[in-house]
This record gives structure tokens, C-alpha cells and sequence, in this order.
């Protein structure tokens, strides 16, 4: 529904109004967008969401779903090693039948390579059942990310996850 404010602008409602932005909440440009906010939730121990949450921004929940005040956006983190596959499908059954917080949105889910190279087949059969019911965005590896050092912009293979979290990549050199 759309209606008109005593300021005369436009309303939209979707469960209430829509409250106007914070002063200084857009960036000085008009065009500039916000960052969409996310939380990252490890689907497993060691699935790298402290990394992906310094690298791309966000709140790095750990394997705990967002706690009230946390962004409501959520991006699924696992490896992709069997094990990994195995509990990122566990993961989004648990909130395919309403056992998450509710509020939660299950944005996509982000596979970070558990070594360099191509998946074997087993394993990419399980990303396409993943990438069948949910966005699917590939982390590769990333040596330096190994050794600690996350200094340097994010891989050029992610510009999609890149762009969703509104995280910087200055790819130019």
C-alpha cells in the first residue's frame, strides 16, 4: 500500500511504515548505495566466516544463528569437502522447516575451497543440489588467506559476492 506523509513524500507500508533514513546514513553521493549488511553463520567449525566477515565486512555470528540485533541477512559459510556440503544442506533443512530465529533471511550460501583445483565430481554434485534450492557465490583459495595475510582485495572470482556485500575490490593492480 502507498500513501502520501504529512511531509508529502511517499509512504510505502509493509508491516508499518517505512521510517525515514538517520541523517548520514546514505554516503555524500546521491547515486551511492549502503552496504547491505550481512551475518555470516559457519555451517561447521573451520568453514571460514571470521575470514569472509574481515574480508567482505559483516558480523561473524560463528556457528550460533544471528542474535537479536544482528543483521538479519544471512550468508551460509562451508567448505567444500564433503563434510562441509553435508552440513550446509543440514543447515538450510533447519530453516527450510522454521527452526531458525525467526526474522532470519537465508540470503546464499558461501562455499570456501578447502583446497586448490577443481572439486571431484561427488563433491560438485553436491553443489549443484545446493545451487538448486539457494544462490550459491565460490570463495577459491586463497593462499594468502592460509598464511593469515587478508590485506590484499578479494579474489576476482567473487565480484558477484563482491558486490552483494558491498565490500571494496580494487582490482586494478
Amino acid at each position: 500500500m502507498r500513501t502520501t506523509d504529512a511531509r508529502g513524500g511517499p509512504e510505502i507500508w509493509l508491516r508499518g511504515p517505512v521510517a525515514p533514513p538517520e541523517p548520514g546514513a546514505y554516503e555524500t553521493a546521491p547515486h551511492a548505495r549502503v552496504p547491505h549488511r550481512f551475518s555470516w553463520l559457519a555451517a561447521h567449525g573451520g568453514a571460514g566466516a571470521t575470514t569472509l566477515a574481515r574480508v567482505y565486512g559483516g558480523h561473524d555470528c560463528g556457528r550460533d544463528w544471528p542474535a537479536p540485533g544482528d543483521p538479519a541477512s544471512v550468508l551460509l559459510v562451508a567448505r567444500t569437502h564433503a563434510y562441509g556440503i553435508e552440513a550446509a544442506l543440514r543447515t538450510l533443512e533447519v530453516y527450510r522447516r522454521g527452526q531458525a530465529p525467526r526474522g532470519l533471511a537465508l540470503d546464499a550460501v558461501v562455499l570456501v575451497a578447502d583446497a586448490p583445483g577443481r572439486l571431484p565430481r561427488p563433491l560438485a554434485q553436491g553443489v549443484r543440489l545446493l545451487e538448486s534450492v539457494v544462490a550459491v557465490h565460490r570463495v577459491p583459495w586463497v593462499h594468502a588467506w592460509r598464511l593469515g595475510d587478508l590485506t590484499g582485495p578479494p579474489p576476482r572470482e567473487t565480484e558477484p559476492l563482491t558486490r552483494l556485500t558491498g565490500a571494496h575490490a580494487d582490482w586494478s593492480g
